[in-house]
């Protein structure tokens, strides 16, 4: 008997600290979500902060409510922004230089491969 009246609390507090980790974390969502969102003025920000201070459960609960949509929305658009400066940070570090580029256009002009006027338009495509 005693092994299950342990179990049973083991298992309240394991639920409370999962509970008490996802309202942290669906706290801080709000929270970013409030900073991330330039439609909203921020009189309305800081009304919002302060039911957050002040009302924690209730106030996460109404925002993840009334502002969910556009919540998604936002979080979305800024994964879209991050994924578009990695892919253009990568392009630019795996892209040849405009020296090199200029410099195998060269070697190719030079053993007869391409012709002038090909490699004319190697080099203004680079050099723009």
């Amino acid at each position: 008997m005693d092994f299950f009246e342990n179990f049973w609390e083991i298992f309240w507090w394991l639920f409370i600290f999962y509970a008490f980790f996802a309202f942290l974390w669906a706290l801080f969502m709000v929270i970013g979500d409030l900073f991330r969102d330039h439609e909203l003025s921020g009189w309305w920000k800081a009304v919002w902060i302060l039911f957050l201070v002040f009302v924690p459960l209730l106030s996460v609960l109404v925002y993840m409510i009334a502002r969910g949509k556009g919540m998604a929305e936002r979080s979305m658009a800024q994964a879209r922004k991050s994924q578009a400066e990695t892919d253009a940070y990568i392009r630019q570090v795996a892209a040849a230089s405009p020296t090199e580029e200029i410099a195998k256009a060269k070697a190719l002009l030079d053993a007869g491969t391409i012709t002038a006027e090909e490699f004319e338009r190697i080099k203004s495509k680079v050099v723009v």
